[in-house]
């Protein structure tokens, strides 16, 4: 009596080596790069060591990015959509008045910040000077202090917020975000002190261009 062996089925192929539209590679090398640098560092960051870690070859990371420095401004772009669509969302639920606003605010800055740990400070730190980083980083405090504006402007005085309120703003949103990041305060502390601050900002109004 003859046995027959039934082959066993073959492998999945790795998602690395399958044929992946050009976007979906994009967005599996940018998962990649968050991974590497949450598990080593943003120093150990590199185009050859990020094909390793995604199973693809060299050409096909550098055709992505080009440079070191274009690999990490797209992942600044990726933090920023991400923070983006937190936000909106949030909103979408509803903030009537001046608190709830403020409080959606500093929970999606500080919660997208958490999300990403020490990762976000690294990439920004990484990109420290480079024309790109600066170019980018306007381009994100730019649309952050406008959606800012637009949000909180109904409940100032007068219907006036200056910029000198909004770069305030914004200062304590990283400063608070990266403090919980790196344990120095809790998620918690940060939310409440950037949400009292936006409401005094808010409430203060055109005063703030007054000596």
């Amino acid at each position: 009596m003859s046995s027959r062996v039934t082959p066993a089925d073959p492998a999945p192929e790795p998602v690395a080596r399958r044929r992946l539209s050009r976007d979906a590679r994009y967005r599996q090398l940018l998962e990649a790069s968050w991974r590497l640098i949450g598990e080593e560092g943003t120093e150990a960051l590199s185009l050859g060591r990020l094909a390793e870690a995604a199973g693809v070859t060299k050409p096909v990371v550098y055709d992505h990015f080009g440079t070191r420095a274009g690999l990490l401004a797209a992942l600044y772009r990726d933090f920023d959509a991400r923070q983006t669509a937190l936000m909106d969302a949030a909103l979408r639920e509803g903030a009537a008045d001046l608190d709830a606003r403020a409080r959606v605010i500093a929970r999606c800055y500080v919660e997208c910040v958490l999300s990403q740990g020490r990762e976000i400070p690294g990439v920004v730190a990484a990109l420290a000077g480079s024309p790109e980083m600066e170019r980018i980083k306007h381009e994100y405090q730019s649309a952050f202090m406008a959606k800012c504006h637009d949000l909180l402007v109904p409940f100032a005085p007068d219907r006036r917020l200056p910029a000198a309120g909004l770069w305030a703003l914004l200062g304590a949103a990283e400063s608070l975000s990266y403090a919980a990041a790196a344990g120095a305060i809790d998620a918690a502390q940060a939310i409440r002190a950037l949400t009292e601050l936006i409401v005094g900002i808010v409430e203060r109004g055109g005063r703030a261009d007054t000596v």
